[in-house]
């Protein structure tokens, strides 16, 4: 199993995760959009126990609740992955990989939401909430 190399903007945080991802979509809501400063966040998903820090620990802010965290570099600010559904799974954020994933993102989420300046250009299916 191949492990991939993510990382924020300043580098103070790395992480590394399996390349063994359950999923990946493009998320539209509101939330994901105010996290990133962008129309939608790519994100992959994979059991929680993949995914670890692997430097920079002392620079990790979790942001949020014990049930879903969200963990971000205490000094850039990027959002790095959050924890889901129950502490089982990690969404990671696409754009935070070094390393290219072996998934690409099959469909959007929260259409519905989605910011009224973007269209999605692309042929993937589109689900007015979760899929």
């Amino acid at each position: 199993m191949k492990t991939l190399k993510g990382q924020c903007r300043c580098r103070a945080v790395t992480y590394e995760v399996a390349d063994d991802f359950a999923y990946a979509v493009n998320c539209h809501c509101s939330n994901c959009r105010r996290t990133t400063g962008s129309a939608f966040k790519p994100l992959a998903g994979i059991p929680s126990e993949k995914i670890r820090i692997a430097d920079g620990a002392e620079s990790v802010m979790i942001y949020g609740d014990e049930a879903a965290p969200y963990i971000h570099c205490g000094i850039c600010g990027s959002l790095l992955y959050a924890i889901v559904k129950g502490g089982t799974y990690a969404h990671v954020t696409m754009g935070t990989l070094v390393d290219t994933p072996g998934i690409r993102p099959t469909h959007h989420v929260f259409v519905a939401s989605k910011a009224e300046w973007y269209e999605i250009t692309d042929d993937l299916p589109q689900y007015a909430e979760s899929d």
